[in-house]
């Protein structure tokens, strides 16, 4: 009998970078699917990245992921998002063609050495003595392995309400997993439920374009992937419109809000705060007289846009009058309606960091089942998952990344320490460290590991490090050469509003300036610089944020130290007597694994962490005089 090292449960986002992690790493791995033709299917908004979810995208695609590769391939327009502010800030977007998404996945997936693709629908995890040996089909086939990743998205219990109506269901037409929940349930895991939404679809043909703002891609558009060389100009071809809801858009939807499964109390799970739905808009938010929408266009195929920022579980009918309410609206037809779908989700603080389960050893959750919203931060999930259950089935050690090395660590980080009681949102503001792990260093901070892991090409690998070689030469010479005072420079400077040059300067001072650009003092040596617009981007931000940075570096530095000192699993709470009730409640509950991730648990506070960072270091010295190992750097950290 056959028996696979990985077998992934699910074929969205999470599902596929899983499947090509584990597979691409050698694994035997098995991908299982209710349906080959919904193989990376984007359920909501054609559209990937957005701010701190551009982030997101990028670490997959150097860690050797499909994400990057397959928004370049497919997307039809691109935008930099925050382009006004610090590079820490900027994310990238772009809106992609739904169905050549999914047609470039599928085709990745049915090329992919190591991975078989099996339609069916999954049942029952198969456990023994603690650890995962296989799963059990709804057919009543068992299919032996070592690891499993569930990553069933929206399926989960899966409910559809569309005003009073309610329909068992993962998406529109799509059966959901009931037996499956019910087993996770059975193996002892809480099952919560978490809701989220989708708007009507629009007919093209029947929207009046005329009375709507354009938004066009941007000039210079940035692949998502280190690995794509440039965006064809041909590829970016359809803008998006904005409009926006009026005031009687918001009548309707005030006196239909009884209607709604949100304010009925139909729905009792958590929703979506920071991608609300249209009625929780206009109840929260009173006193605002218009929101705006983006009609997004779902590819080149097709005449059908995604109105985002009109989520709706509304009746069929209600949706008709109030679409018709928008400006340029007033005469569209709905090629289908919107709904909510409540779905179950497993607490990811049942997780370690690995997204390995603590109850059960060689099964990993990833994706929307932890509690995340955003096909950014399935994938991301996904991937780190499929590389943990590769390694596990392998016999080698985990793989983690830190809060200081990727937004993917944040991510994972705040779910499985910190937990989350709605649906999880990635976004800039959560990271501590985001002038150092930025959109356009992530080739860099990251290659090596996908390299190393056996994801990403020897001549991808190579690639990044000539890049960088190319961006540390030029940043050395511009701190250390000189440029005196002439009269064309000055010039320069006095157009950009800079003071003129009294004595010699170092360029990497002079680029220090705000006003001033690497294009205007690139030649001044003598030797014209013609670097990609890459190269000179992140030149620039090395010297003008040179302070700033090298600041965040040593925060890494000064907390890193308590990431290091190890808490063993076997540590009874109960015995560390300065403790208050409360917290050793929440660090029983928690299980961190270091006195980073407990001081990050909502509600312990410093003075606690003080007293367990004594109790520790007592531990490991009686530990030492007993002559018995510690735990690795737990004891050179105090």
């Amino acid at each position: 009998m056959k028996i696979y090292d990985c077998i992934i449960i699910g074929a969205g986002h999470a599902g596929c970078e899983a499947a090509l992690a584990s597979a691409r790493m050698g694994c035997k791995t098995l991908m299982a699917t209710l349906f080959f033709d919904t193989i990376g299917q984007m359920s909501c908004n054609p559209a990937i990245g957005g701010v701190g979810k551009g982030q997101l995208v990028k670490e997959i695609d150097a860690l050797g992921g499909e994400m990057g590769l397959a928004a370049d391939r497919t997307a039809i327009q691109f935008r930099q998002l925050n382009a006004s502010k610090g590079q820490a800030v900027r994310s990238s977007r772009c809106q992609s063609d739904r169905k050549r998404y999914k047609l470039y996945m599928q085709d990745v997936v049915r090329r992919q050495e190591n991975l078989d693709v099996l339609e069916t629908k999954v049942g029952e995890l198969l456990v023994k003595q603690g650890r995962i040996v296989g799963i059990r089909t709804e057919e009543g086939r068992d299919i032996a392995c070592r690891c499993v990743v569930i990553t069933t998205g929206t399926f989960l219990k899966g409910r559809i309400h569309i005003g009073r109506q309610i329909t068992p269901g993962g998406r529109i037409g799509e059966p959901n997993s009931t037996r499956l929940a019910d087993n996770i349930k059975d193996l002892g895991f809480e099952i919560l439920l978490f809701k989220t939404g989708t708007p009507p679809r629009l007919d093209g043909k029947t929207i009046d374009f005329s009375r709507l703002e354009p938004q066009h891609s941007d000039e210079r558009p940035i692949p998502f992937s280190f690995r794509t060389p440039f965006i064809p100009a041909d590829q970016q071809l359809l803008p998006c419109h904005i409009t926006h809801t009026t005031e009687k858009t918001h009548e309707i939807i005030r006196a239909n809000m009884h209607l709604s499964p949100m304010y009925s109390g139909q729905i009792q799970a958590t929703g979506v705060r920071y991608c609300p739905s249209i009625e929780d808009k206009i109840k929260k938010f009173a006193n605002k007289q218009s929101h705006q929408i983006f009609l997004e266009p779902e590819g080149l195929d097709t005449d059908e846009y995604y109105p985002n920022g009109i989520s709706t579980g509304l009746p069929v009918d209600v949706q008709e009058q109030y679409v018709r309410t928008i400006p340029g609206l007033e005469n569209v037809n709905i090629n289908r309606p919107g709904y909510s779908i409540e779905h179950g989700v497993v607490p990811a603080t049942e997780l370690n960091h690995t997204l390995e389960t603590k109850k059960i050893k060689g099964l990993f959750l990833a994706g929307q089942i932890n509690g995340t919203t955003g096909y950014e931060e399935a994938g991301a999930q996904g991937i780190i998952a499929g590389i943990n259950a590769g390694l596990s089935a392998k016999e080698k050690d985990p793989f983690v990344l830190g809060r200081h090395e990727a937004y993917i660590g944040v991510l994972i980080d705040d779910l499985t320490t910190k937990g989350t009681d709605e649906p999880y949102r990635m976004f800039t503001s959560r990271v501590e460290y985001r002038l150092i792990i930025r959109e356009d260093n992530a080739d860099r901070r990251l290659a090596h590991h996908g390299y190393t892991l056996g994801l990403l090409k020897e001549d991808d690998y190579r690639a990044v490090g000539t890049k960088y070689a190319l961006i540390d030469q030029e940043v050395k010479h511009l701190r250390s050469t000189r440029v005196a005072p002439q009269k064309v420079l000055n010039d320069i400077l006095r157009d950009a509003g800079s003071s003129p040059l009294r004595q010699p300067i170092l360029l990497s001072d002079l680029l220090k300036r705000p006003e001033v650009r690497y294009a205007m003092i690139a030649d001044y040596d003598g030797l014209l610089k013609s670097f990609p617009p890459e190269v000179i981007d992140q030149v620039e931000y090395e010297i003008k944020y040179e302070g700033f940075i090298n600041r965040q570096r040593k925060d890494v530095e000064r907390f890193r130290h308590i990431e290091n000192i190890k808490i063993p699993q076997e540590l009874d709470y109960e015995q560390v007597h300065s403790l208050s009730t409360e917290i050793r409640q929440k660090l029983k509950r928690f299980s961190p694994a270091n006195l980073g991730q407990a001081n990050r648990i909502p509600g312990v506070t410093p003075a606690a962490i003080s007293i367990l960072m004594v109790y520790l270091r007592k531990y490991y010295a009686l530990k030492a005089a007993q002559q018995l190992t510690p735990p690795e750097n737990s004891v050179d950290t105090f």
